[in-house]
């Protein structure tokens, strides 16, 4: 097997060939698991040693070639009860060495199944950690994965010829297209009526609101603030969500009548760019981005340091950051966004 030798107790399954090709250049043979087809997207790294399925399902991934930095991964298979969204939105999958057992009472399906089964595909390389290195180096870039064994100089022509994360509006791509209504549980009391914008939302986001005894009202990414207020929420939320803030007028819009009522507002990832543009800032693009459930980051007011789990590939631009910001502790990574 290409990626490595199997782990024991696993059957050694070998996968087609296939090709990873940056918009640079390098390239990264492999063997190829998942969906026997071609994919482009922007290639990424997740720093997480857990959480494979969260990270699959997330629609913050949409239109992403994710490459996890463990070198072990699909262990625990595929379950029905963990999944962030209806279905899989990474382009492309990029490990070093995938399980071909699953080991969970919970498991219902392989790694390899699942994907093969939404027409994903994924590529077990031994150099993940030279292609980490590289994005950190070079940046996030446009990439593709072929299991068609193509020329890599035509392969690298269509990667060049793919869309750009920049200008990207992905979030009405992501969002629900009509509203529903997460309730709290059975015996929590309902005490908060919540306006939660679909930027691109995990489905765990409203559930957790929900057991707090909130009533979720989940809306679509296009919502006016005129309807969003309609509701008349007690808070109004803005989810994460893939693609460039500068291209998602239409929120920043509703954001400025939400503001302009003084309803309390909350946004997290894509949510909190927005309110930022909203309010006036700018946003950028990062380098590589952060994304991991295990980013550590330092409160300069308290000196506290918390791990924290990050998805962005954009970030609030700041005039001058004040008291109250906060520094990410992961080598090279810029300046976080001051709480606003």
């Amino acid at each position: 097997m290409a990626a490595g030798q199997p782990a024991s107790g696993e059957a050694q399954t070998s996968g087609p060939p296939a090709i990873l090709v940056l918009e640079d250049g390098t390239t990264f043979h492999g063997t190829g698991f998942g969906a026997t087809t071609e994919t482009f997207g922007e290639m990424v790294f997740n720093t997480g040693m857990t959480g494979y399925q969260e990270t699959l399902t997330d629609p913050s991934y949409a239109r992403q070639i994710v490459a996890m930095t463990a070198p072990h991964i699909g262990n625990t298979g595929v379950n029905d009860e963990d999944p962030e969204s209806r279905r899989i939105w990474v382009s492309g999958y990029v490990v070093r060495e995938p399980a071909r057992i699953a080991s969970s009472w919970r498991a219902r399906r392989s790694l390899e199944e699942e994907l093969a089964a939404q027409g994903i595909p994924g590529i077990a390389i031994t150099g993940t950690r030279a292609l980490t290195r590289h994005l950190r180096e070079r940046g996030a870039m446009r990439a593709a994965i072929s299991t068609a064994e193509p020329d890599p100089q035509d392969l690298l022509g269509r990667v060049l010829a793919s869309p750009s994360m920049l200008g990207a509006d992905l979030a009405r791509e992501v969002s629900t297209p009509e509203p529903y209504t997460v309730e709290p549980p059975p015996g929590v009391p309902v005490t908060y009526r919540v306006a939660a914008v679909d930027l691109g939302i995990k489905s765990a986001t409203p559930r957790a609101m929900a057991q707090r005894g909130c009533q979720v009202h989940v809306l679509p990414a296009t919502s006016t603030a005129k309807e969003i207020l309609a509701l008349d929420p007690d808070g109004v939320f803005f989810s994460n969500g893939p693609g460039d803030p500068a291209a998602a007028g239409y929120a920043v819009e509703a954001v400025r009548g939400i503001l302009a009522e003084a309803v309390p507002l909350f946004g997290i990832c894509l949510g909190s760019q927005i309110l930022g543009r909203a309010l006036g800032l700018g946003t950028y693009k990062l380098r590589f981005g952060h994304r991991g459930v295990n980013q550590p980051v330092k409160d300069l007011a308290s000196g506290r340091v918390q791990i924290t789990s990050h998805n962005h590939g954009f970030a609030v631009a700041l005039p001058d950051a004040g008291p109250g910001e906060e520094i990410p502790l992961s080598p090279g990574l810029a300046l976080a966004a001051a709480r606003l």
